[in-house]
C-alpha cells in the first residue's frame, strides 16, 4: 500500500467553489447530512433524559458515546472509496475471524455469547460486520459486469450467509438480520433479475417451517407468537408490547408533555431508554413528536440516496445505497416492533436509543457516505 493511498487531493486551488463547498471538500464532510444527524442526536438526548429517569449521568454517557461516534465518522470520511475497496477482503476476513473467536472465547451474558474482551475493554465484533459485509459485497460486485450472473449471485449469497449464520449462533437474530440485509440490498441495487428475486421469495416461504421447527430457539418462537396475541401472556412475554402500545396510544396528537408520561415515568415500560424509547417519545410528544423524528429520518435517507445516485463508480454507488438502506431497516424494524407490527428482535432506534457500539457503527457508516460525496465533488471539479 503506497503513501498515496492516504492522500485526498483537493480541487485546484478551489477556484469557482463557494467557501462552504471548499470547507466541505477540505474536511471531506457533507454539512447537510451532518446537520440532520446532529438534529436527530439532540432530539434523542431530550427524549433519553426523560426515558432514563431524568438522569444527567446517563445523558453525559450518551453524549460521550456520540462524541466518539463523531470522531469515527470524521476518520472514515477521510478514507477514499478506492482504498476502502482495496481493504474490503481484509476487513471482511478479519471480521469473520473475530466472529469465530466469539463462539470459542467470547464473553457470555443473559444467555448470549456476543462479546470479546481485551484488557478490560469489551466489544461486539458483529457490529464490525454491519460495515464490512456491504463493503465486501460492493467491492466484489462493483468490479463485475452488472446485472450479476448466477455464479456471482451465488458467491455473494455465501459472503452474506457466513457472517449472518455466525451471528445467529451467538444468538443475536436482530444483528444477523441487519448484516444480511446490508449485503443483500447490494445485490438488489446491482440489478438482480426478477427471476432470482421470485426464486428467493419462494425459497424463503419454503424455509419457514424448517426454520421454525429446527432453527429457532424457544424464546424466539415465543416472540413471534406474542406478536399475534400479546394478551395471551400479558404479565410475561406480552408485557413490553402491551405497555408500549398503551404509551403510544395515550400520547394522542400532541402528547402528555415532556417528563409527564405515566407509562415511562412510573416504570411500566421496560427498556424505555433503549429499544422502546420511541414509545416514550410518543407518549410525551404525541403524534407530532413522532412525525418530527420520522421526518428527520426521511431527510437523512433522501440525502443518502442522493449521494448514492451521484456516486462516480459502481462500488461507491452500491455501498452508499447499502449504508442508507441499512439505516432505513434500523428505523423500520424498531418502529415496527415497538408498535406491535413486527416481532421484538432487539434493534435500537438509530441515534436515539441509549448505547455506544451501535451509534459508533452508524456514524462510521455515515462517514463513508460523506467520503463518497466529497469524492464525487473532487472528480467533478477535476473534469
Amino acid at each position: 500500500m503506497s503513501h498515496q493511498d492516504f492522500l485526498r487531493r483537493l480541487p485546484e486551488a478551489g477556484q469557482g467553489l463557494r467557501r462552504r463547498d471548499r470547507l466541505q471538500q477540505r474536511l471531506h464532510l457533507d454539512f447537510t447530512l451532518l446537520l440532520l444527524l446532529l438534529a436527530v442526536a439532540a432530539y434523542g438526548l431530550v427524549v433519553l433524559y426523560s426515558a432514563n429517569g431524568q438522569s444527567m449521568s446517563g445523558i453525559q454517557r450518551q453524549g460521550a458515546y456520540f462524541l466518539v461516534a463523531l470522531v469515527a465518522m470524521f476518520v472514515t470520511a477521510q478514507v477514499p472509496p478506492h482504498l476502502l475497496r482495496r481493504l474490503a477482503p481484509w476487513m471482511y476476513g478479519g471480521g469473520v475471524l473475530l466472529l469465530v473467536l466469539v463462539l470459542v472465547l467470547g464473553i457470555g451474558a443473559m444467555g448470549a455469547q456476543r462479546w470479546l474482551g481485551i484488557g478490560g475493554f469489551r466489544f461486539q465484533p458483529s457490529e464490525v460486520m454491519k460495515l464490512a459485509t456491504p463493503i465486501m459485497v460492493s467491492a466484489y460486485l462493483g468490479q463485475r459486469l452488472l446485472p450479476p450472473r448466477l455464479k456471482h449471485v451465488l458467491l455473494t449469497l455465501i459472503l452474506v450467509a457466513v457472517p449472518a449464520l455466525l451471528i445467529v449462533r451467538q444468538p443475536d437474530l436482530g444483528t444477523s438480520l441487519l448484516v444480511a440485509s446490508s449485503g443483500l440490498v447490494v445485490l438488489f441495487f446491482a440489478g438482480l433479475s426478477w427471476r432470482y428475486i421470485v426464486t428467493a421469495f419462494v425459497a424463503v416461504l419454503a424455509s419457514i417451517w424448517p426454520l421454525w421447527k429446527f432453527g429457532m430457539h424457544e424464546y424466539q418462537r415465543q416472540r413471534v407468537l406474542t406478536l399475534f396475541n400479546p394478551e395471551q401472556d400479558s404479565l410475561g412475554a406480552g408485557w413490553n408490547i402491551i405497555q408500549s402500545k398503551t404509551a403510544i396510544g395515550s400520547g394522542g396528537y400532541s402528547g402528555k408533555g415532556w417528563l409527564q408520561g405515566t407509562q415511562s415515568q412510573l416504570d411500566f415500560l421496560p427498556e424505555g431508554h433503549t429499544d422502546f424509547i420511541i414509545a416514550v417519545l410518543g407518549e410525551e410528544f404525541g403524534l407530532m413528536g413522532v412525525l418530527l423524528l420520522l421526518g428527520l429520518y426521511v431527510l437523512i435517507i433522501a440525502r443518502g440516496l442522493l449521494i448514492a445516485l451521484r456516486a462516480q463508480d459502481s462500488f461507491s454507488r452500491l455501498l452508499a445505497a447499502s449504508i442508507t438502506f441499512t439505516f432505513f431497516v434500523y428505523m423500520f424494524v424498531n418502529v415496527g416492533m415497538v408498535s406491535g407490527l413486527l416481532p421484538v428482535v432487539g434493534v435500537p432506534l438509530p441515534l436515539v436509543s441509549q448505547g455506544g457500539t451501535a451509534i459508533v457503527t452508524l456514524m462510521a457508516g455515515f462517514g463513508i457516505l460523506m467520503s463518497i460525496a466529497t469524492e464525487r465533488r473532487r472528480v467533478t471539479r477535476q473534469e
